[in-house]
């Protein structure tokens, strides 16, 4: 298996309750990692998220499709507390908002210039299949042509 999802994500993600998710536990055959780059203060993703949650969890209701993908969150809130917040209302996991300096290697390698921002990637290599997440989850809401760029 490939650490690549590791050296990019670090080893461990917060889960929904606050729990440590392995990393490691996202990479395999056929599946994918979307990233997440949002905030709460920012209106586009605040009109966004509930579009991303409501087609993330039809998508993992799918018996066929439900571990094909994951999403991250990268927090670009100000202050834990607003993150917090906000990650509330996401059904996914998220990088730890106290690592700064991941959230910003990772918008730089990944070219974010605004958000919200969804690139997806293939777990097994890391490598991205397409940049334009958050237009093809509006475009392809049931995920019929998911992961969108294969």
């Amino acid at each position: 298996m490939s650490d690549s999802m590791v050296a990019l994500l670090g080893s461990t993600l917060q889960g929904q309750d606050g729990s440590s998710v392995d990393t490691q536990t996202l990479v395999g055959e056929g599946r994918y990692v979307g990233l997440y780059f949002s905030a709460h203060w920012c209106p586009p993703c605040r009109a966004f998220t509930p579009n991303l949650a409501e087609f993330y969890k039809k998508f993992k209701a799918k018996p066929e499709k439900k571990d094909q993908f994951e999403i991250v969150f990268i927090s670009s809130d100000q202050t834990e507390d607003q993150c917090k917040m906000y990650f509330a209302d996401m059904p996914w996991l998220m990088v730890p908002f106290a690592d700064r300096a991941k959230k910003a290697e990772l918008g730089t390698k990944f070219g974010v210039s605004g958000i919200p921002t969804l690139v997806i990637l293939n777990s097994t290599d890391g490598k991205v299949v397409n940049k334009q997440g958050r237009q093809a989850v509006m475009a392809d809401p049931e995920g019929e042509d998911f992961p969108w760029g294969n």
